[in-house]
């Protein structure tokens, strides 16, 4: 077995996303190869989505998912897209089902070279976001920080979209806030035991959402499509909006937004755009890489 694996540097809306090609092998990409792959600047992530061999009938890939400190990740609806994307360009097939940690994804490539993603039925149920507390209405949950009189965040709406979200609504631009100093605080909060996605989001109309993510195992990033779904739920859900929003992702370079519906059936569906940039190879045990024109050179 060859120690390189083909990989692409993608993005979904400026989230920062590595395609790992694992198929036909039975390794997988390490902690410590992604750790590595994070601390160059030139492969700098969010999300690794290593696609598998399928291991359930009638799907098309088992996708394996890690963020950029090395840990697992249940859920990543930009990655998904990118992972879409690479197929359908390898394939040209347009339809994928894929199986990951949260469950089956079903996934589309549209005509026009936007992506949608199902990415299944919201939670609510305290116990399975999961909360440290239990909360009968997840929509407004008891946490704040800054002063008790005057908190700069409080009361955010949770929930999982196969990963734990909290939902803070704010009435400015949640670019004006100092998310790099409060996300480290709310990601490890004692309310969140397996941590959560931290996502400032303000209400721009009926049927539009302004937001911004720290998210969990990656930080401060540009784009996060299930905390774009968390929002859009949670804003259906308190009555802020309807079940299909525009969502304007404040911190991305891509002016190109997202759009979530929420249909009937309780399912959410996620609407946007996914981007190749370049391709190259890398040992998944060590993270060691080297693009595709520059094979032969000594590798990263």
């Amino acid at each position: 077995m060859s120690n390189t694996v083909e990989f692409a540097k993608m993005n979904g809306l400026g989230n920062k996303i590595l395609v790992v090609d694992m198929r036909g092998r039975t390794d997988k990409v390490t902690p410590q190869a992604a750790i590595a792959l994070n601390a160059d600047a030139e492969t700098q992530f969010d999300q690794i989505m290593a696609i598998h061999d399928p291991k359930v009938q009638g799907t098309d890939a088992y996708i394996d998912i890690l963020n950029s400190d090395g840990s697992k990740a249940q859920a990543c609806g930009n990655g998904t897209r990118c992972v879409v994307q690479a197929l359908a360009a390898e394939t040209g097939k347009k339809a994928f089902t894929f199986q990951t940690v949260a469950g089956i994804l079903n996934a589309v490539e549209h005509e026009d070279g936007t992506i949608s993603v199902d990415m299944g039925r919201p939670v609510f149920e305290w116990n399975r976001i999961p909360l440290a507390e239990e909360f009968h209405d997840t929509s407004r949950i008891e946490l704040q920080i800054g002063p008790i009189d005057n908190p700069v965040l409080h009361s955010p709406s949770a929930m999982s979209m196969g990963n734990p979200h909290a939902i803070f609504w704010v009435d400015r631009d949640p670019m004006s806030f100092d998310l790099e100093r409060f996300g480290p605080l709310l990601e490890n909060h004692p309310m969140f035991p397996e941590k959560a996605n931290i996502t400032l989001a303000q209400v721009i109309s009926d049927s539009t959402l302004r937001t911004r993510t720290w998210e969990r195992g990656a930080g401060l990033t540009l784009a996060c499509g299930s905390a774009a779904c968390a929002s859009a739920v949670s804003a259906a859900r308190t009555g802020r909006s309807g079940r299909k929003v525009t969502i304007d992702v404040a911190s991305s370079p891509i002016r190109q937004p997202l759009v979530i519906d929420w249909r009937e059936d309780d399912h959410v569906v996620m609407t946007g755009p996914a981007e190749w940039e370049w391709s190259g190879a890398l040992d998944p045990s060590t993270g060691t890489w080297s693009r595709d024109a520059e094979r032969g050179a000594e590798a990263r």
